[in-house]
């Protein structure tokens, strides 16, 4: 069996199915998969860079050998009714709520099915997720995804993927031994490709974002406000201006300048 394609498929087809039985309001596209080395010395970088309490998968799983990372794109309706106005909007919002709860759903399933083939999973447990406080995560959904190869980082601080930076990320952590994704060495991001696009700073109307810096809990505190104005969608704690009518909010824009 092949265990990449059929893990992707496992997950290509779940979302696929759950568009139909979940009566959700947001529509994705076809989600894009990696698999990263339990083992890559990256993960033991993440204690370095991001705070030493960040988990490293065998500490999650003894026997891991392998992370599965996905990104679920948004469609690109989603994605432009958030480019007007200083507050996110209704359908990012409820696209945020709607994706998180599939995802558990998800990686339920795929741990079930996983199992049947003899292999042992664990999702990431909730409390990994975000520090409030030092406003870092102990399981860095962005840095796993990089380190299974599924993007680079761009200026905005996200990560690009083949289908852009409008989504959202997903993991979990296995036994079963499988073959890495290749990182690639080009960037996605214009700006850091050539300096052509500064787009994603223009677009943060709270001048948070800079060539020169990013003040994270500025950038919280607007995503706070946008939570309590959704709070009846459930926890929406997002903004995505800085994502959103971009060259790269739902594509690898680099890969388009240099085929």
């Amino acid at each position: 069996m092949n265990i990449q394609l059929y893990i992707k498929n496992l997950i290509i087809n779940y979302i696929e199915d759950y568009k139909n039985f979940s009566n959700c309001r947001t529509d994705w596209e076809e989600p894009i998969v990696g698999f990263a080395d339990a083992t890559d010395p990256l993960f033991f970088k993440l204690k370095e860079k991001i705070d030493k309490s960040h988990k490293l998968p065998t500490e999650l799983l003894n026997k891991a050998k392998t992370v599965i990372s996905y990104f679920i794109p948004f469609n690109k309706k989603i994605i432009l009714s958030n480019t007007k106005g200083k507050i996110a909007s209704k359908e990012w919002a409820i696209a945020y709520v709607e994706t998180n709860k599939l995802m558990l759903k998800l990686n339920t399933f795929l741990r079930r099915e996983l199992k049947k083939e003899a292999i042992d999973s664990v999702k990431i447990p909730d409390e990994l997720n975000f520090d409030e406080k030092k406003l870092i995560s102990s399981w860095s959904q962005k840095h796993i995804a990089y380190i299974a190869g599924l993007g680079k980082f761009g200026l905005h601080k996200m990560l690009i993927t083949e289908k852009g930076c409008c989504g959202r990320l997903g993991s979990l952590i296995t036994s079963a031994q499988i073959e890495p994704t290749k990182r690639l060495e080009q960037e996605y991001c214009l700006y850091f490709h050539n300096k052509s696009c500064t787009k994603c700073i223009e677009n943060c109307f709270y001048d948070i974002l800079t060539l020169k810096s990013f003040e994270r809990h500025k950038c919280y505190n607007i995503c706070l406000e946008n939570s309590q104005i959704y709070s009846h969608l459930g926890i929406a704690d997002v903004c995505g201006k800085c994502a959103c009518g971009l060259p790269c909010s739902h594509t690898n824009p680099v890969k388009k300048i240099t085929k």
